[in-house]
């Protein structure tokens, strides 16, 4: 006897389920996004799902407060970011751009782990052959030479989620790769592969695998244009850490950014550079993006930026020109557009600047984007020292926010970002007037207060 199915429309974007098709999702707003779904209806007991021997209730008291024992990284980056170590019975999902690294990201983890324990690579997008030969180059450094890879790591090509979990409880792996979850699916289910309904079943099915056997997982997931993990936002809910794997395809650089963290701090930053032989940590990133910096030209300002617990400097460009159309032009590049036309607005109202008359481009160099407006100050000076055509002091960092009204104002974390400018070597810090004594601020760098934008650009201009 043949199951009976039924149709359903589900949101690729969202998630959201109708029983009839609508060319506009009424939850997310976006259009064209509902998709055909055949479910198999059936009146069977459901099978009994979840994570079986943890179900009785235990006073808070009782239970044991011992950490985690991670599973340390030689990559220091990654450790950062996951919070000191792989966590046992953890779920991890990493997203990006199609050719960012996500994939030799996690080989290269997968190698480095299976010297000490088995690993299982699952992969559904690339054959063995492929992956054995980007193995080799990442193993061998590059050298050409040919390399031992580590007895334990194992790989397979499988889409099938039953099977991949046969393998699984066969090997009995420490951690295993699923590259991507976006290619597998549970052969229980009428929709294929990638749907909503199969992402989402098929995470729930591996993360009880993970709690109940103390298997730590990563998965690959695919972003959508607008950069988000492709798939129900839920799919984000069941797994315990959330990765990004950010840069541009053009540039060297790339951000391993946690947006969620169960086990460690998020907001966290790893910064790597793509080479020949994989992804190749920076220890020192804020010397990295300040390498190629020209001295003394005009247009170029120094912001510090906290990327989670870390202090980064940035480089942040600005140009201005005579603009040929009716309507000046306004580019950003690694910073808010819309906290480009505010600066802009407060340098033509508050300082006098007829930027109405140019063109303004803005760019932070490296790839980074920053989105704290405690460069708000470094941009400004970036774009007044375009206008004026006279350089930003070469020794000197730009931290703080910009009021409407052209006042500056406090940004957090002040202390760390002056420590890592000093230890760079810079000389003066423009920062705004502290109201009030908190925390010390370091001796070997200057700090030149200022309470309005103006008193902040004569500190930081040269012969202002």
């Amino acid at each position: 006897m043949m199951a009976k199915t039924r149709t359903q429309y589900v949101c690729q974007e969202c998630g959201r389920v109708s029983v009839k098709n609508m060319g506009r999702c009424p939850q997310c707003g976006n259009y064209n996004s509902m998709l055909e779904e055949l479910v198999e209806a059936t009146t069977k007991k459901s099978e009994l799902r979840g994570l079986s021997g943890r179900s009785t209730p235990r006073r808070l008291t009782e239970i044991g407060a011992d950490v985690e024992e991670r599973i340390p990284l030689s990559i220091e980056e990654f450790d950062r970011v996951l919070g000191g170590g792989i966590v046992p019975g953890s779920i991890v999902l990493v997203g990006g751009d199609p050719g960012i690294g996500k994939s030799t990201l996690l080989l290269q983890t997968s190698i480095q782990i299976a010297n000490a324990g088995t690993v299982l690579y699952v992969s559904g997008e690339e054959s063995e052959n492929q992956i054995k030969m980007r193995a080799m180059r990442l193993w061998g450094n590059g050298s050409g030479k040919k390399a031992e890879l580590p007895e334990d790591l194992y790989l397979v090509t499988e889409t099938n989620l039953e099977t991949v979990i046969e393998h699984i409880q066969a090997l009995a792996p420490g951690l295993v790769v699923i590259d991507s979850i976006q290619t597998t699916y549970l052969a229980g289910l009428t929709s294929s592969a990638g749907t909503v309904t199969q992402v989402r079943e098929c995470a729930s099915r591996l993360r009880e695998l993970a709690k109940s056997s103390g298997l730590a997982i990563f998965l690959i997931g695919h972003v959508t244009k607008e950069g988000l993990i492709a798939g129900p936002r839920v799919l984000e809910h069941i797994v315990d850490t959330v990765l990004y794997l950010e840069g541009d395809r053009f540039q060297s650089y790339r951000l391993l950014r946690s947006v969620k963290n169960r086990f460690g701090a998020t907001s966290e930053v790893g910064v790597f550079e793509m080479r020949d032989n994989g992804m190749i940590e920076v220890s020192n990133p804020s010397e990295a993006f300040l390498a190629e910096r020209m001295i003394n030209a005009a247009g170029s300002a120094i912001a510090v930026t906290m990327e989670g617990t870390r202090p980064l400097l940035v480089e942040v460009q600005g140009l201005t020109s005579a603009t040929s159309f009716g309507h000046p032009r306004r580019t950003a590049n690694g910073i808010d557009f819309n906290r480009l036309l505010l600066l802009v607005a407060v340098l033509s109202r508050r300082m006098g600047l007829r930027l109405s008359e140019q063109d303004v481009f803005v760019n932070v160099v490296g790839g980074l984007r920053v989105g704290e407006p405690a460069a708000d100050l470094a941009v400004a000076a970036a774009i007044a020292s375009s206008m004026r055509d006279i350089a930003v002091k070469a020794d000197t960092v730009l931290i703080g926010e910009i009021g409407l009204s052209g006042e500056l104002r406090m940004v957090g974390h002040m202390p760390a970002r002056l420590h890592e400018a000093a230890k760079l070597g810079f000389k003066n810090a423009v920062v705004p007037k502290r109201l009030s004594k908190g925390e010390s601020w370091p001796k070997d760098i200057q700090i030149l207060e200022a309470r309005t934008l103006r008193q902040a650009l004569e500190h930081a201009l040269v012969g202002e």
